[in-house]
């Protein structure tokens, strides 16, 4: 009898163990397919003092995207915005702009990059640095070399992948997640801030030019 209920104990301990055993197996497989933790390189507040040093402030405006703004800006991108707004930060020093930035999200092989572009007053790109990376690979789109060659660049330039910007080995989609990103931010930049600047400029130009002369009378004769 006792031999028949430890034969018992042993059966069951081992069942028990063997299901441990697979339960095991199956989370080591999970685990070694599942994304990385993401990594944070920069908090929000981070990369704006870094981005602005040596301004007096940074302000923000958030733009919704109305129905005609979309019809404006997704013919130039050639896809529809993934967001019903963007914020853009102004960086202020008195009353002169020091620069812009815009911190935004591309998806790239899996999972969202979290990156973020500084702008020249003028809307030239001047930095750019990715904030929160969560795929296991394809991080090598942080090394200067690759960032570099968003420099410079303005809305009129295409930044098209694998032409324009050369994507880094083993990092391709990663690569094309951040032109994308890119020159969406310079596309929504022109459009939502710096086009309506220039309108309001040339308008309060025409308003405070000065009026045209009356036309000289004529010393012709009347006809009779």
């Amino acid at each position: 009898m006792v031999f028949k209920i430890h034969r018992r104990i042993a059966s069951n301990i081992a069942s028990n163990l063997w299901r441990i055993a697979v339960a095991t197996l199956v989370v080591t497989a999970c685990l070694g397919t599942a994304p990385a933790a993401a990594q944070t390189f920069f908090t929000p507040r981070a990369i704006l003092a870094d981005f602005f040093p040596q301004s007096q402030g940074v302000t923000y405006r958030k733009f919704e995207l109305s129905a005609e703004l979309r019809a404006r800006l997704e013919p130039r991108l050639g896809y529809p915005l993934p967001k019903p707004s963007y914020t853009f930060y102004v960086a202020k020093t008195g009353e002169r702009i020091d620069g812009y930035a815009i911190i935004d999200e591309e998806m790239g092989q899996h999972l969202p990059i979290t990156f973020a572009v500084k702008f020249s007053p003028q809307g030239a790109v001047q930095r750019q640095e990715i904030m929160v990376y969560r795929e296991r690979y394809g991080d090598e789109v942080r090394d200067n070399r690759f960032r570099q060659q968003f420099v410079g660049k303005t809305p009129s330039d295409s930044l098209r992948p694998g032409e324009d910007v050369v994507a880094v080995s083993g990092a391709t989609i990663s690569s094309r997640a951040m032109a994308l990103g890119v020159r969406r931010s310079l596309l929504l930049l022109d459009e939502l801030v710096l086009q309506p600047q220039r309108l309001q400029k040339a308008s309060s130009m025409n308003d405070h030019a000065p009026a045209p002369p009356a036309a000289a009378a004529s010393s012709q004769p009347r006809p009779q």
